[in-house]
């Protein structure tokens, strides 16, 4: 079930998984069978996953990742460490709720090794849900799922620029202004880029040319530092590299803002008391600025 979600088609996950076609259909009409329920429709040649197998499918991906996390405390227990912990976050919490409790965390437990990963709420939900990731800091996906969502802070967007941009200096830029200048917008799928194009959707506005896609801040803040394009970031993030000379902001208020942004686990996973503690840390520990 897990390789057809990854590889799309019957043939491909079979080859995945070094098996044939016929075995691997085999295998699903098994499992059709234990549970009672087909999981699939039969489209011509392909098949295509129902409501039953969407459903499966969530239950699998959880299992899945109950077994890597006890591959990894299994690992470090081998090792002789006192554990890991493995935590994602976007970008908005990372200079202000993360740091600080990583900060006490690694002083309540020194010998404590932990993996830190920073990138949007859709990436960083895949990586919980395929185990990889304990405890994300981040935003629920539409349609939530098997998850533990406690929120930590809303968060406000700014259009952001070079410190020299003609935009930096105007007064009250309407949106005309903002949109005749080159975007670097983050990829399809985060909430950031929702926020964005529906803004350029209530003004009747198509997005604009020569689009530049990154789910990378750090990519997108060169960029912006170094020519006459502009984009969008969590008001907090702004604020800091704007104290340290590197972005002007746009004085733009967006119409929309983001969701509220907290600690998500998966309600169907055991988690560790390494992992716990931190989460304790994240919702003791006051927001703190650049």
């Amino acid at each position: 079930m897990l390789a057809i979600d990854e590889h799309r088609t019957l043939g491909a996950a079979a080859s995945s998984l070094g098996m044939t076609q016929p075995a691997a259909t085999k295998m699903l009409h098994e499992l059709e069978q234990s549970l009672g329920q087909q999981l699939f429709e039969r489209v011509g040649r392909t098949i295509q996953m129902n409501a039953a197998g969407r459903c499966a499918l969530l239950s699998f991906r959880g299992m899945r990742g109950t077994l890597e996390q006890l591959h990894r405390e299994l690992h470090e227990l081998k090792l002789g460490s006192s554990g890991r912990v493995s935590v994602g976050s976007i970008m908005a919490a990372s200079p202000t709720y993360l740091t600080g409790a990583i900060e006490k965390l690694m002083r309540d437990l020194p010998l404590l090794s932990i993996n830190i990963a920073v990138g949007t709420s859709d990436e960083l939900m895949g990586r919980l849900d395929d185990g990889e990731l304990d405890a994300v800091i981040g935003r629920v996906p539409p349609g939530g799922g098997a998850y533990i969502f406690r929120p930590l802070a809303e968060e406000d967007i700014a259009v952001v620029c070079a410190p020299g941009h003609p935009l930096a200096k105007v007064r009250n830029p309407s949106f005309e202004q903002i949109s005749q200048f080159p975007w670097v917008f983050q990829q399809e799928g985060s909430p950031m880029r929702e926020v964005v194009a529906q803004e350029f959707r209530e003004h009747h506005a198509a997005l604009p040319r020569g689009l530049l896609e990154t789910s990378s801040t750090l990519i997108t803040v060169h960029l912006i530092s170094r020519t006459q394009m502009i984009s969008a970031l969590p008001q907090s993030v702004a604020k800091g590299f704007s104290k340290k000379g590197m972005l002007g902001i746009v004085k733009y208020r967006m119409r929309n803002r983001l969701a509220s942004y907290g600690s998500v686990t998966r309600s169907d996973r055991p988690m560790s008391e390494q992992a716990a503690h931190f989460l304790q840390l994240v919702h003791k520990t006051p927001r703190a600025d650049w």
